[in-house]
């Protein structure tokens, strides 16, 4: 057994706040994607309706959990269930690939055929995923980097427009990187691990409108390592149910308390609804780090709304408020148009940030 353990692995809340992730980072548990690889699916994915797809899959995702929760209390191990013609996971494959054909993996729900290419949704992705750069991130939460790093793909592409973006060249531009399929991303990813990475970090740009070409890579990956969401949570509900029993791990960005400043800043309407509900969902289905950009001026607005739901609805995730916003993008370019944001939030700000989520009991200084 590998050990990817450090010294802030003996902070008692880290631990047990990311316990499953920390089982499966250690191959002391499967990751959930091998597990539903055993899942044996009982419908013909070629021809069945969508409607019994998704039957079926809400009936195996609660197979699923019932093996899942006798893997977590060591009554079973991942070697008691047999290899499967055709799998949980096999079934999520082609639910994805239909969901192509009138797209809806985010809130968007644009329902334009991205196999034609012919008119491109919001987030401007056609069916083939394209991937920036990968490579062992050090820059991430310490529990995601350790001494292996983080094993991150950069998707291009994105389903958000925000003004401030640090990546903008990945996420405003979808032909920028490689072309991938799933394949060349099981590749990846077992390269990644192989070379110490402690997960795979999915990211970009956004994930989401990639989804597909996700699934179908851990449908060719047959070693053990974290699956990790790190994503603007713009996701459809649809999306969610895919995803859920998957990922080992969410990092999901929370930026706003409101939709006024969602519509100004990144142009996503139905922002708070949408979000909260996904994060709600992930925080119920597995370990969960949750980030928080502090805008300067946005405090009241944003901050502090932001950090009183996630104490009210997600008290199990850890909590990184982030000071590394800087003006990029076109607010570097036109800060006329964006006075509010265009400087760095202050000592003071910062201070007030985390002063209020010690009012509310947050956990954010081991993941900060």
């Amino acid at each position: 057994m590998r050990s990817f353990t450090t010294p802030l692995w003996q902070n008692r809340e880290v631990r047990e706040r990311l316990r499953w992730y920390y089982n499966v980072m250690n191959d002391l548990k499967p990751a959930k994607f091998l597990i539903t690889k055993r899942i044996p699916c009982e419908v013909n994915i070629e021809s069945d309706s969508n409607e019994r797809l998704w039957d079926e899959h809400e009936r195996l995702s609660k197979m699923f959990n019932e093996v899942l929760s006798d893997i977590k209390t060591d009554r079973m191990l991942l070697s008691e269930l047999k290899p499967v013609a055709l799998s949980y996971l096999d079934l999520k494959v082609e639910i994805a690939k239909r969901m192509l054909k009138s797209c809806h993996f985010c809130e968007w729900r644009c329902k334009v055929d991205r196999y034609e290419a012919k008119k491109l949704g919001a987030c401007k992705v056609d069916s083939r995923s394209r991937v920036s750069t990968w490579f062992h991130h050090f820059g991430e939460e310490p529990p995601l980097v350790g001494y292996g790093g983080s094993g991150t793909i950069f998707f291009a592409g994105c389903t958000f427009r925000c003004v401030f973006c640090q990546n903008w060249d990945i996420s405003q531009d979808p032909l920028n990187g490689i072309e991938i399929n799933g394949r060349k991303l099981a590749l990846i990813m077992k390269e990644l691990r192989t070379t110490g990475a402690l997960n795979i970090n999915f990211v970009g740009g956004e994930p989401t409108p990639n989804l597909h070409t996700i699934i179908e890579g851990m449908k060719y990956l047959e070693i053990n390592v974290p699956m990790l969401w790190n994503s603007n949570m713009y996701t459809s509900l649809e999306s969610m149910k895919l995803l859920v029993d998957v990922i080992d791990i969410w990092l999901p960005d929370f930026k706003y308390g409101n939709d006024n400043c969602a519509m100004k800043f990144s142009k996503i309407p139905r922002y708070f609804e949408v979000v909260s509900r996904n994060h709600k969902i992930a925080h119920e289905s597995g370990d969960m780090i949750i980030r928080h950009l502090v805008l300067p001026n946005h405090l009241d607005c944003c901050t502090k709304p932001v950090l009183k739901w996630i104490s009210e609805n997600c008290p199990k995730a850890l909590v990184n408020i982030m000071e590394q916003y800087r003006p990029e993008y076109l607010v570097a370019k036109r800060p006329d148009e964006y006075p509010d944001i265009a400087r760095r939030p202050t000592f003071q700000e910062m201070e007030s940030a985390y002063a209020f989520a010690d009012s509310l009991n947050i956990v954010y200084k081991p993941v900060s």
